[in-house]
C-alpha cells in the first residue's frame, strides 16, 4: 500500500516526531543539558537529552543517537516513559517520546548543543528549566521498566500558555 493510500497527505494534520531521554546513573542522578546560548529554542535552559527523529529512524534508535551525539553515552537499558503530542495550532504539530536511560558506559562530553551537568531531583528548583521539565522527569523518574507509560496532549490557550493534560 502506497502513502497516499494510507492518508498522507499536505491537507492532513501531521506532526514531527522527537525524543527526549533522561538519562539515570545507578545513584538516581539525572544527567541535563544547559542549551547553548545561541540555540534557537530553549537556549540558556536546562532540559532533557533530545532531538528530532530523523527519516527512515526509529524512536528507540533516536533516542540511542542524540544521547550518543549530547552527552557521548550509551545506555544497555531504555525504558519508554510516555508520549506527548502538541497541538500548535497550525497543521504541523509535535510528538514526542520520553525515555528514560539507564545502566550509562562511555566518556561524558559535550556537545555544541550545550553543557551537561548531573542533578539530584532536589536540587533543580533553584536552576532555570524549560516550563515542562519538573512534570516530564518527575514522570520519568517513578516511571520502571514493565509499567505502562503516561499519555499527554499538550495545546496553548488564547494567552499563548501551555496546557498541559496527561493519563496513565
Amino acid at each position: 500500500m502506497g502513502a497516499e493510500a494510507q492518508g498522507a497527505s499536505a491537507a492532513r494534520y501531521m506532526v514531527i516526531p522527537r525524543v527526549l531521554v533522561f538519562p539515570f546513573d545507578p545513584t538516581n542522578k539525572v544527567l541535563l543539558l544547559k542549551g547553548a546560548p545561541d540555540k534557537r529554542i530553549w537556549a540558556d535552559l536546562w532540559n532533557g537529552i533530545g532531538g528530532h527523529v530523523e527519516a527512515g529512524e526509529s524512536v528507540l534508535d533516536a533516542a540511542r543517537r542524540e544521547l550518543l551525539e549530547e552527552s557521548g553515552l550509551t545506555a544497555a537499558s531504555w525504558i519508554l516513559c510516555g508520549q506527548v503530542s502538541v497541538d500548535t495550532g497550525s497543521k504541523a504539530g509535535i510528538s514526542f517520546f520520553v525515555f528514560r536511560a539507564e545502566q550509562l558506559s562511555g566518556e561524558l562530553i559535550e556537545s555544541a548543543e550545550g553543557s551537561l551537568r548531573w542533578f539530584t531531583l532536589n536540587e533543580l528548583s533553584h536552576f532555570p528549566l524549560v516550563e515542562d521539565l519538573p512534570i516530564l522527569l518527575g514522570k520519568a523518574a517513578r516511571t520502571q521498566a514493565g509499567r505502562h507509560p503516561f499519555w499527554g496532549v499538550y495545546r496553548y490557550d488564547a494567552n499563548d500558555q501551555l496546557v498541559m493534560s496527561f493519563s496513565a
